[in-house]
């Protein structure tokens, strides 16, 4: 069963930080561009480019949102994963032409006009940074949803980008102008570790790893009245949508409608007790009588 209303307060909440990031990333750049401030300008796009991956997510998010169909049993929610993959070659991306920037300054130095404004323009987009990684992370620990909680760490790195041009404009205004490409390379590499963390989380969601332990399955399982025993239990999926399958063992032989009705039991026991559970499989294994 799609949950429309799930998706639909994501897409909302990606648009907001959307306009946020792409009001902070003009900002940045326009005044880093008007000052010849590359760490500034630098700063801009890895701003501009937490605006392309809400826009990746609010794609990835849509396609996700279609009902199942013949072809794709299980949904289509795999593609918000994608949607983080997406991201993350974007960001090397940047990485790459905030490089191929640093590069060229360090051979043709430039002297970069720092001013009160200067500094004045990087404490306001990091408060509104501060404030929109927050909602962000709040929004998505309370919707269950994996790209908000990742899309919300990506804009808070913005925030220590940011704390590091500023203290290369200190040291700028000490007389030591290489400092500007140089934190661009450091920008450049914040910007790489991001996009290879987003691919180690992305990976374990498309290569089945299990989001739930074995153990807090069972002791929720064995909980349910006349079951003895899990065993084989797995789980799979995103933190939002986890698929479980299992065996249970009953604690005396039981007629196939009995059968029946506990495993329907044990599926509402776990789907109350977990959030974001949407289907378990319970397999009843045959009785074994005394002899």
């Amino acid at each position: 069963m799609i949950n429309q209303s799930y998706y639909s307060n994501i897409k909302r909440i990606l648009l907001i930080v959307l306009i946020l990031n792409v009001a902070v990333a003009l900002a940045k750049m326009i005044y880093g561009w008007m000052t010849n401030s590359l760490s500034m300008v630098s700063d801009g796009f890895h701003s501009l480019f937490d605006g392309t991956s809400n826009v990746i997510g609010i794609i990835g998010i849509t396609l996700a949102s279609r009902p199942p169909d013949k072809v794709h049993p299980y949904g289509h929610e795999k593609f918000e994963t994608f949607a983080s993959l997406g991201i993350a070659f974007l960001l090397f991306i940047t990485c790459f032409e905030i490089l191929q920037s640093a590069l060229d300054r360090f051979y043709n130095p430039q002297v970069p006009e720092i001013t009160l404004i200067s500094f004045l323009v990087m404490g306001i987009t990091i408060i509104i940074n501060l404030v929109v990684s927050q909602y962000e992370k709040n929004q998505g620990i309370k919707l269950g949803s994996s790209i908000l909680v990742s899309d919300s760490k990506h804009t808070r790195s913005d925030v220590y980008v940011s704390i590091a041009v500023i203290l290369g404009f200190i040291v700028i205004k000490l007389g030591l102008n290489l400092i500007d490409p140089l934190i661009s390379v450091i920008i450049a590499i914040l910007i790489a570790r991001m996009g290879i963390e987003i691919i180690k989380s992305s990976s374990s969601v498309l290569l089945d790893s299990a989001p739930l332990e074995e153990e807090l399955i069972r002791k929720i399982v064995v909980s349910v009245p006349k079951v003895k025993n899990s065993h084989k239990i797995r789980s799979r999926g995103l933190a939002s949508h986890i698929y479980v399958d299992l065996h249970v063992t009953l604690e005396s032989c039981s007629s196939v409608d009995e059968a029946h009705e506990i495993a329907h039991l044990v599926e509402d026991k776990l789907k109350t007790s977990i959030n974001g559970i949407q289907d378990v499989v319970v397999h009843v294994d045959p009785c074994e009588e005394d002899s």
